[in-house]
């Protein structure tokens, strides 16, 4: 695998990347997730010794994306409670494809998003992932099995 300078790195997967990022954690907040995970990892001591850079930045983007997630959700649930206080309202059901989606785990929210949007076959996901063959269909059955029972399909 080719090993490539900390500033030609984003020039060669910051694209890709933010794709990736967008299908996580939004189109808004996907190249701020890629800034971030950039920044703490080029400049950590142990990007020296990774052997596949591109599983390993796409490892960080989902770290980040989990992050990320982890601090809205807990927002969201500070917001929520607090309108339902104020207002005596529920919030509406999430019967929306993309509503389903996002409770998807972030794992098999890539392996979704790699597959279906990116096109790729089931190796080259868990290559982009770093992650086995098997791992990518387990998350994508998991996945679908998720969505079908969401959507009542």
């Amino acid at each position: 695998m080719e090993t490539l300078s900390r500033g030609e790195v984003f020039a060669q997967y910051g694209v890709e990347l933010t794709r990736f990022a967008a299908s996580l954690v939004g189109p808004i907040e996907a190249q701020d997730a890629v800034s971030e995970a950039m920044v703490r990892i080029l400049w950590s001591k142990a990007w020296d010794r990774v052997d596949n850079q591109r599983a390993y930045l796409y490892q960080a983007v989902l770290s980040q994306a989990k992050m990320h997630h982890r601090a809205v959700s807990r927002r969201r649930v500070r917001e929520t409670e607090a309108a339902r206080v104020m207002a005596g309202i529920s919030p509406p059901p999430d019967v929306d494809v993309w509503d389903a989606l996002g409770r998807l785990s972030l794992q098999e929210r890539a392996v979704v998003f790699l597959t279906y949007w990116e096109d790729l076959n089931e190796a080259d996901v868990a290559t982009r992932l770093g992650v086995s063959d098997r791992t990518v269909r387990r998350r994508l059955e998991k996945a679908r099995s998720t969505l079908g029972r969401m959507l009542n399909v």
